[in-house]
């Protein structure tokens, strides 16, 4: 039974058992000016109709995408989103289903994640697909996991291209393990193959790579493949789930394990989250994998139906086999990229990457034209972000942009110290041709000051 300490004595002994002879040392590293002096926390009760005002009033200070022309990107998209999504994702079946225990009673919900792996696995050429991760980050750190077990060895070699808030997932994941984390160089915005040949050995678990990388130039997975063939490394490839609509499938170019950011099938900015990881694998991994995964089958009646298969979490088995300590499905996550991807089709999901590809390829083509603008990667290929150099004050540039109502980009020296003056620029198929030629236009007169 909990105990909750509610006379002075109580607080007293609890603090002298931490060391502490007050509340105030205890609460020591909260500034000052951030805690509360006798001030009450709730004021007099005001009305209903007060409330709604009020909540309105603060709700309104908040700035959201529908505010802005948005060429942001890092990892996640402003993407246009179907009617059809918000609709399904509002059923009260969907809104509130979660863990499918039952499967008498949870036959839509197991469907849907049934069909959402399908999905999933067809669209990184892999066997088979999980449901599901957290979010992109926890599904990268959770495939470094899985590859350890695989060939329970315990050092992993990261490409440098990799998104580095990814990559700080991963070592908080692995925090006090004796997991040893190596760094695969980059070489002019991608991954230094050489530096792959030098580092891979039989002691490496697994190399972990980004397909776009972190720059938007594409990766030659083929060529990574080819320095690990032949040895029990494992190959984990963090793949853009648009993107793979008209890159070539990470499972035809020998990937182990393939992971991603969901958000953008079907899945709202909303200020961070909640998002989708997405997890696919070879099937002979699969009692090693995380998550849960659903399976189709028949009754003694010859009808379908879907039943859960398979589920690692340490609840339902003994801790010690216990491969991850996931214990959600993304319920309301996976059914919007279900419905996402269901409602798109094929040919659809293809139009959102070429539009997207064509449309970069237009502004960044526009954008070098300006004089103080280059390229910061040339004769690298991309998709729908790319990298520029700027030779201004990149923080004055995005605030006065901001200002005229535009999302511009991300400075990448704050992920990389040493890439001064470059700036990621990411394109949409939701940004039109005017939104582009006056995003090009404010640039300009900012350059020319």
């Amino acid at each position: 039974m909990a105990y909750y300490p509610h006379t002075k004595k109580d607080i007293e002994e609890m603090l002298s058992s931490l060391g502490y002879n007050s509340i105030d040392e205890l609460f020591k590293d909260i500034p000052e000016e951030a805690r509360f002096d006798k001030e009450e926390l709730l004021s007099e009760g005001i009305s209903e109709l007060e409330v709604i005002k009020l909540m309105k009033d603060l709700a309104d200070k908040n700035k959201t995408i529908d505010d802005y022309v948005c060429f942001m990107g890092g990892g996640v998209y402003d993407r246009y989103i179907p009617s059809t999504v918000d609709h399904v994702i509002s059923r009260p079946e969907f809104y509130t289903a979660y863990t499918p225990y039952q499967p008498e009673v949870s036959q839509g919900t197991l469907q849907h994640i049934y069909e959402y792996q399908t999905m999933i696995s067809r669209l990184t050429g892999m066997d088979v697909a999980n449901a599901s991760m957290y979010d992109g980050a926890s599904a990268l750190a959770e495939a470094a996991i899985m590859a350890m077990n695989l060939s329970r060895k315990d050092k992993l070699l990261i490409s440098k291209t990799v998104n580095p808030y990814w990559v700080r997932v991963i070592e908080t994941y692995l925090l006090g393990s004796e997991t040893e984390i190596e760094y695969i160089e980059e070489r002019n915005g991608e991954i230094d193959y050489d530096d792959v040949q030098n580092k891979v050995d039989k002691d490496i678990a697994a190399v972990i790579v980004q397909y776009p990388n972190t720059m938007g130039i594409v990766e030659d997975l083929k060529k990574i493949k080819d320095v690990i063939d032949n040895k029990k490394t494992k190959f984990i490839v963090m793949a853009d789930p648009i993107a793979l609509a008209l890159l070539k499938k990470p499972g035809d170019l020998g990937a182990d394990i393939v992971v991603g950011e969901g958000q953008q099938l079907g899945i709202p900015l909303s200020f961070g989250g909640p998002y989708l990881g997405f997890f696919a694998f070879k099937k002979k991994y699969i009692r090693k994998s995380p998550g849960r995964i659903i399976g189709m089958t028949e009754d003694k009646e010859g009808k379908r139906g879907f039943v859960m298969t398979y589920q690692t979490r340490e609840q339902h088995i003994r801790r010690e086999k216990a491969t991850s300590n996931i214990c959600t499905n993304q319920g309301l996550m996976t059914v919007a990229a279900s419905v996402y991807l269901s409602t798109l089709g094929k040919d659809g999901v293809h139009e959102v990457a070429e539009q997207s590809y064509k449309k970069a390829h237009y502004l960044c083509e526009k954008l070098i034209d300006i004089d103080g603008i280059k390229k910061a990667y040339p004769n690298k290929p991309f998709l729908n972000e790319f990298a520029v150099k700027i030779e201004t004050d990149l923080y004055k540039m995005k605030k006065t942009l901001k200002d005229k109502g535009y999302l511009p980009g991300i400075i990448l020296e704050n992920q990389y110290p040493h890439k001064k003056n470059e700036f990621l620029i990411a394109v949409t198929e939701k940004r039109t041709k005017k939104e582009i030629d006056s995003f090009v236009k404010e640039i300009k007169a900012y350059m020319k000051g």
